[in-house]
This record gives C-alpha cells, structure tokens and sequence, in this order.
C-alpha cells in the first residue's frame, strides 16, 4: 500500500450542536472528487440529540452510512425514511434539495455515522435531485480467510485474494452512479488480519480510519501507522492493507475520479461561481427549494 498523504480530522459542531470529527478541503480540493467527510461516533446521547434541523443544498452529493443508531430523513421531494445501522443513503441534491436529519427515537445505544460530500460537475449542478437508500436492499460483502470483510456501498470493487486461487471477487453495491465515478466501501480487518483489494481502476482512492490503526511503509521506506480519525491518499494499484493489532481496525474506502472544476463553496451551497452562489441563497430566501411537508 502506497500512501501519497495524511491528513487527519478536526473536531468540529453542525447541525442543532452536533459534535463530529472532520476532514475537508473546499479550496485545493486534493480529495476531488471527495469534498468532505464528518464523522459522528459517540454513545452520549447530547453529541447528537439535535440533529440536523431542515436546512438546503445545492451542487454536490450527500452519501450517508450508519454503522450504529440511527436518523429520520425527511426532505421537500416527499422522501421519509428511517436509515439505521448498516444503511446508506445518497442524495444528488443538484439543484436543490432541503432536508432534514434527526437521531431515532429507539436508537438508545448511541450513535455512529458518517456524511460524505462529493462535488458535482458543473453540467449537473442544475439538473434535478436523485434520491436512493439501501434501507429494503442490503450491499453485498465479501470476507476472506484471514477474517477481513468488505461492504460495497457504492459503485464496484474488487475484493482481492478472497479465495484459495486468490481470484478477485467483484463486488456490485445497488447504489449506482455517484459524482466522479464515486465508489465507498467499508473495511475491516480482524486482529492481526490483512487484506489485498484491487484499485487500479480507480483514479483516486482514500482511506479514513474509524477504528484502530494501520501499517504502512511511508516514501521514505520508514514503517509508519495511522491512526483513528486520520485520512490516508493512496495509490491506485493492488493494494494490501495490514492491521499489526490485536483488536479490530476499520476504515472507510472513497475511491473515484477528479472533476478537476474550480469550486466556489457557502455552506450547504458548493458552486462554479460566485455568482451561481449569490443565486442559490437567493434561490432559498425566496422559497423556491421548495419546503418539507
């Protein structure tokens, strides 16, 4: 595994007081086509309680996973659902989208959920919203013999050396279609585990660690480890993922291709221009992203 770059997340507050962990970057965007990711991971229920009131978006996509607890979701197309542990979700807000985002009620035993933002290309910032979950259709998974487990979220991967013959095992999730050729998936290692997945596919691939640590040789061919809460750029190529510990490691996959598109970013608004910005605030001052029912 070659790691191009680490960056590690920030403690951060959204939504109604909303403690999270985050990684961004909307001015050099060196995660294109990745703009964002928040973590939110605790069992007090005062982290989170608020939720996330209505608020608008407009030219990027949200991709929600939940591995503990739950929200409500609810927006201005009519879509209410109750995405929970193990669902994912994504929006193609384009040209606009208001939503809401509030904890469950019967989710007492904490909560532990991520938000991915990917930008949109410019000639689809104004097309109409897309909304899909995985709450009626499970992704499929893959394990191997040394205990590793991949959860296909989105798009396609191949799932290395998952057999005696080492053939890899393609992996299709039903969400389809992502912003730069977006593909998630979710990983983890047993203790003292490994794992090969092939990416060469992939333009970009990154890897955020949620849980444990992993092993990697850095450029200068010292052994290093990264850490929960830190986002790793890695090369597309077979790469083999290593956990040194004796407890489980996991870790989110974001793989994809560049939009290579200069952005202009105002909170839940991720344009071209400043002008294209100064419309969409316009644009929801003036009621036209319509209004939760």
């Amino acid at each position: 595994m070659k790691v191009l770059g680490r960056f590690s997340a920030r403690p951060a507050m959204d939504g109604d007081g909303v403690n999270i962990k985050r990684v961004a970057d909307f001015i050099n965007t060196r995660f294109d086509p990745y703009l964002m990711i928040d973590e939110i991971k605790s069992d007090d229920q005062q982290d989170f309680i608020g939720g996330f009131p209505p608020h608008p978006h407009r030219g990027i996509e949200t991709f929600t996973y939940i591995r503990k607890g739950g929200f409500e979701h609810r927006d201005q197309l009519g879509n209410v659902k109750a995405i929970r542990a193990g669902d994912m979700q994504w929006m193609s807000t384009g040209s606009g989208v208001i939503h809401s985002e509030m904890p469950l009620a019967d989710a007492e035993d904490g909560l532990h959920g991520f938000q991915i933002w990917l930008n949109m290309p410019a000639k689809d910032k104004m097309r109409p919203a897309i909304y899909q979950d995985t709450s009626e259709k499970a992704n499929p998974t893959g394990t191997n013999q040394d205990g590793a487990q991949l959860k296909a979220l989105a798009g396609h991967w191949q799932f290395a050396g998952n057999d005696r013959d080492n053939d890899a095992e393609e992996l299709v999730s039903s969400i389809q279609g992502l912003a730069g050729n977006g593909a998630i998936a979710d990983l983890t290692l047993a203790a003292n585990g490994h794992a090969s997945i092939d990416l060469s596919s992939h333009e970009v691939v990154h890897a955020y660690i949620y849980q444990g640590e992993l092993e990697y040789i850095a450029a200068n061919g010292d052994l290093m480890t990264a850490s929960a809460g830190q986002l790793l750029l890695l090369s597309a190529e077979l790469s083999h993922f290593n956990n040194a510990i004796s407890a489980e490691t996991g870790l989110l996959l974001l793989a994809g291709s560049p939009i290579n598109e200069k952005i202009v970013h105002m909170g839940p608004f991720v344009m071209n221009s400043q002008a294209e910005i100064d419309q969409a605030v316009d644009d929801y001052q003036q009621g036209r992203f319509g209004k939760i029912i």
